[in-house]
């Protein structure tokens, strides 16, 4: 399941590149420069903080028009590094992201527009555990060279409305419901 889960990611990828190949500027992710950082607040304690080491994405941009530009991106979800360590396995587990299952948490802003070049509100479609919702996403674009850009973005969403958290982990007495992910993303002009 888990492999049949990553090849239809990869394909789906690959078609979207490729068909976008001609007319369109193509942005790829520096792995090594990005990153992506988790976080679930705690009630009296330290909250869970987590950043992903596997990670990858591309940006579509047609620059005349400025319309039906794509971005996707993924994380490998057992490729955190988390500072609650000795809880690293339940996070990983059925009861929080189940990643036997469902390795991959993925980000698709779907089709969308824009007309500043350096900030931009999206709604993009968030899938973890199998479970997909729409959620906002503030974004600041840098143009750090004509190759180069640098985007900067936080998303909140409903740990409950995916299913992160069952059994006594659910209740939001102890784990907050909202969650957060926030972006320091490269990428390089193909």
């Amino acid at each position: 399941m888990q492999s049949r889960s990553l090849f239809n990611i990869i394909l789906l990828i690959s078609i979207f590149f490729s068909s976008c190949l001609l007319s369109k500027d193509n942005w790829i992710l520096d792995k090594d420069l990005s990153t992506i950082y988790f976080e679930l607040p705690v009630l009296f304690a330290n909250n869970v903080k987590g950043q992903f080491k596997e990670i990858k994405g591309l940006v579509v941009i047609d620059v005349e028009t400025k319309t039906n530009n794509k971005a996707i991106f993924s994380v490998t979800l057992d490729s955190i590094d988390m500072n609650y360590k000795k809880y690293k396995s339940l996070l990983l587990g059925n009861i929080f992201f189940d990643t036997q299952k469902f390795p991959i948490a993925l980000v698709d802003t779907k089709k969308f527009s824009y007309l500043d070049q350096n900030k931009l509100d999206l709604e993009v479609e968030l899938t973890i555990k199998g479970n997909s919702h729409m959620v906002p996403i503030n974004l600041e674009i840098h143009h750090l060279a004509e190759e180069l850009i640098q985007i900067k973005g936080k998303l909140s969403f409903s740990r409950t409305a995916f299913q992160i958290g069952t059994g006594k982990w659910a209740s939001t007495a102890i784990l907050r419901d909202k969650a957060s992910i926030e972006t320091n993303l490269f990428l390089f002009k193909q």
